[in-house]
């Protein structure tokens, strides 16, 4: 038996530029489901640099993406603050770059009306003494960094408390046509291992570098050029300021503080399939050829973990497979006019800085066809969650947690993650899984990529959920194996002894690899 769903308008994809537009049309009344094959952000959205672009680094090249970013830039600071750090940020020429580019940069950053103010080269090594002395002009940009994963939730909460239905673990399996329009799409939802048919006025294909997959079921193309790439963290913030390179936009040209971390890269230039998200060694070598650059020494600094990203760069009119030169504006495709195809749209390419944007233009358009005369309200609502501190603060878990007494109930030492944080997340039906605390609380993510705190998340959650012993396993084995797969292309020296002591720990102590529904 088939599971059918009836709704307006069906979004294909969790990622943020998904979420985006569910939340979108749920605010202008129009009924909406979103699917998405595993958990929110599992794409794209969880694996770039977490960089807020002000559009500096695309003044030149890109003039476009570059004023696309700064609008919304802006937008986000205002509607999603809790989910953002306000640090520094600065584009630095150093012995490296080409002095002619400054000029260029300067007044593309004008053109594109990006607020640029010149800073003393000596004030930034005051403030970032890690830096190499060989920085010769300095410039303050708005750049900043975020989460992408409590944004992206957080969108899918304001989604949902507007009429939404958001659908997880629901793989579409192909789309299907009648009458010569695109009409619905067979899912199969993993959790309950059943069908589910979702038919509907307009199917949105926010599927990411899948969004050609998808389009070839009912015979579409959509040139994309999926570009993977390299990301390092390191276990420390060797900088409080996001530092980027004054240059033509390059490889492993940015040190980003995240959180408790400092990330840097990222390479480009790997054509390849959706899912392959394997590490190309030779980009960790770029990395640390080009951050050695900006911090000498930093190649006997401890490497957590590195990853990989697959960009859904659209590319109808690009003859070469120079992914740099690739536009990182958006592409919004109505497949009516273009291939003569009613009832499917196609959002494409962009950035993490422009996914509310991507998300109204395809509302928009959606909302035309549907003939509902709305306008967008999401650049004027907050997000859920702004409850709280309106930016990250580093130190400020610290001081919570001496503030309330709350020492002995860590989860999480590297993070500060307490229990009572944890258990309020699985009470609220939040967290379900290690990797849903991991995306919330960053529980995982810290210098010890799990060793303490992932058997004592496991144990709360099976405390306060009814699924089988066995799947609960089976998730905690399946959060061990994705922390393991993140180490072991950079595995050396204190990261080498680190993944030592948690082989230890859940194979040797717990014997994590044999518990019931481990096989």
């Amino acid at each position: 038996m088939v599971r059918q769903i009836e709704t307006a308008v069906l979004v294909i994809g969790g990622g943020a530029t998904g979420v985006g537009a569910a939340r979108d049309l749920a605010m202008r009344g129009v009924d909406t489901v979103l699917v998405e094959q595993y958990h929110l952000a599992y794409g794209t959205t969880s694996r770039h640099t977490g960089v807020l672009h002000s559009g500096a680094r695309y003044a030149v090249r890109d003039p476009r993406a570059a004023a696309e970013c700064y609008r919304e830039n802006q937008t986000l600071r205002r509607i999603m603050p809790h989910c953002l750090e306000d640090v520094d940020a600065f584009f630095v020429q150093t012995a490296w770059d080409e002095p002619d580019y400054l000029p260029a940069f300067l007044a593309g950053c004008q053109a594109a009306g990006i607020p640029v103010e010149e800073a003393g080269a000596g004030r930034l090594l005051k403030q970032e003494p890690a830096l190499t002395r060989r920085i010769y002009a300095c410039f303050r940009t708005p750049d900043t960094s975020g989460d992408p994963f409590l944004s992206t939730q957080y969108t899918a909460d304001s989604a949902r408390q507007h009429g939404a239905r958001i659908l997880t673990f629901h793989q579409v399996v192909n789309l299907w046509q009648e009458q010569g329009r695109g009409h619905g799409a067979l899912c199969r939802d993993l959790v309950n291992d059943e069908e589910v048919a979702v038919r509907r006025e307009l199917v949105v294909n926010a599927a990411g570098v899948w969004a050609g997959r998808l389009a070839a079921s009912i015979g579409l193309n959509i040139p994309l050029l999926p570009s993977r790439g390299a990301m390092l963290a390191l276990n420390q913030r060797i900088v409080n300021s996001l530092v980027l390179r004054c240059h033509i936009p390059s490889d492993a040209d940015a040190l980003i503080p995240s959180h408790t971390v400092t990330l840097t890269g990222s390479t480009d230039g790997d054509i390849c399939q959706p899912d392959d998200v394997s590490i190309n060694p030779q980009h960790i070598q770029v990395i640390m050829e080009e951050a050695e650059k900006l911090v000498p020494g930093i190649r006997s600094m401890r490497r957590l973990r590195a990853w990989a990203s697959v960009r859904p760069l659209y590319a109808e009119d690009v003859p070469t497979g120079d992914t740099r030169r690739v536009t990182r504006a958006h592409a919004l495709l109505d497949h009516q006019a273009r291939d003569g195809m009613p009832g499917l749209l196609t959002i494409i390419g962009g950035k993490w800085t422009t996914y509310r944007l991507m998300a109204e233009e395809v509302a928009d358009l959606a909302c035309k066809k549907l003939g509902v005369q709305r306008p967008c309200r999401t650049h004027l609502e907050v997000l859920p969650g702004a409850d709280g501190p309106r930016y990250y603060r580093r130190g400020a878990p610290l001081r919570r947690i001496e503030d309330t007494s709350a020492q002995g109930g860590l989860i999480c030492e590297c993070e500060l993650v307490t229990s009572a944080e944890v258990e309020t997340l699985i009470l609220s039906g939040q967290a379900r899984t290690p990797d849903d605390l991991r995306q919330l609380r960053r529980v995982g993510m810290g210098p010890c990529q799990g060793a303490a705190c992932t058997y004592r998340a496991a144990v709360l959650l099976r405390r306060f959920l009814p699924p089988p012993v066995q799947q609960s396993n089976r998730a905690l084995l399946e959060f061990l194996q994705e922390r393991w797969k993140g180490q072991a292309p950079i595995l050396a020296g204190q990261q080498l002894q680190q993944a030592r002591l948690n082989e230890l720990i859940y194979r040797d102590v717990l014997s994590a690899d044999h518990l019931p529904g481990a096989a």
